[in-house]
């Protein structure tokens, strides 16, 4: 038994499929996928310069695109349907681990402003993974589905002379898109009575904890690093439903209040795509409300890299009117006007 143990022990450790004790092997074939289980080793081990993270709506970066472009060597670590928390947290652990890392690439959620600072959609998270403790490492080499679902795949991927996943091919995904599959799934008449139509006091104090901690001071932490924050530009069909919810006003003064206070913090680049009407009032784009095509992401990435779409202290506020008056005015019964 302890012999057999043993041999767990040491094709765990060998295999490492989520890269907790060691970088990747050359010799072995690696699947990237379970981005919670994953992250924190490509935090830990890996060798870069740069990170691009997010949610979903990040998962669509192409890495050798980014390094193309701002001359880095990144890594993408981004965590479908996570709160600004999770993701603050992973930057603070891989910037602590690894000090030559000089950007950080940050999808922002927009629609996450006004939310608990510690809010997550998750639980049950492998801590174990996350941590220095040796000793609780034993439910990460003892644990069935990491040897079958982790090692073995390795494995076996390694013996059939497969390739190993790539940073571009991690966690991205493609959808169908267009205006008729996205009616399938979304009700444009199913109203939230529920969100306040204004930034009320309980709402501001929630937007300013959340933003303090998970950026403001991660950025203050790390005040050599260099933070490019930016929204994704959410479809025209997004905007309808928060108009539909009497949420508009809300939001647009919440982005008004994350803005001043990002803008505070020397080391941030904010960047606002909202402006980016053609993308945004074509659905061939969008899969969902959110969600839009890889092109987009490669959009995004020589936006950042033009400086287009960038705020700052002089503009933000000529620009959230632009954005208000465009929004407020758009005939969004034109967007549903199909066969």
């Amino acid at each position: 038994m302890l012999l057999t143990l043993f041999f767990i022990f040491a094709l765990v450790w060998i295999v490492d499929p989520y890269f907790h004790f060691h970088r990747p092997f050359s010799f072995i074939k690696y699947r990237l996928y379970e981005e919670r289980y994953i992250n924190d080793g490509i935090g830990r081990n890996f060798d870069y310069d740069a990170i691009i993270t997010g949610t979903s709506m990040a998962q669509n970066y192409k890495v050798s695109e980014l390094n193309e472009l701002f001359n880095v060597n990144a890594v993408k670590m981004t965590f479908s349907g996570a709160g600004y928390k999770e993701i603050s947290d992973n930057i603070d652990r891989a910037l602590t681990r690894n000090p030559s890392v000089k950007k950080v690439f940050y999808s922002m959620d927009y629609n996450g402003f006004i939310r608990e600072k510690d809010w997550t959609e998750y639980e049950n998270y492998p801590t174990y993974l996350y941590d220095d403790n040796p000793f609780n490492d034993v439910s990460y080499v003892f644990n069935k589905d990491i040897l079958f679902h982790g090692v073995l795949t390795n494995v076996v991927m390694t013996l059939s002379g497969s390739e190993s996943t790539t940073m571009d091919e991690y966690s991205s995904f493609v959808r169908p898109t267009g205006i008729e599959h996205l009616m399938q799934y979304s009700d444009r008449y199913d109203i939230n009575e529920d969100i306040p139509s204004y930034l009320y006091e309980y709402d501001y104090n929630l937007l300013v904890e959340n933003i303090n901690q998970n950026m403001v001071q991660l950025a203050s932490k790390y005040p050599d690093v260099e933070f490019y924050i930016f929204y994704p530009p959410y479809s025209i069909c997004y905007w309808d439903k928060l108009f539909m919810d009497s949420g508009s006003l809300r939001q647009f003064q919440a982005e008004e209040k994350v803005a001043e206070m990002l803008l505070e913090c020397p080391n941030i680049k904010l960047y606002n795509f909202n402006n980016q009407y053609d993308i945004i009032t074509d659905m061939d784009n969008y899969s969902d409300r959110e969600h839009f095509t890889a092109d987009i992401n490669s959009l995004v990435l020589q936006w950042l890299n033009e400086g287009t779409g960038l705020i700052n202290k002089d503009n933000y506020l000529l620009r959230l009117e632009e954005e208000i008056d465009y929004y407020t005015n758009y005939d969004y019964d034109s967007v549903y006007n199909f066969e």
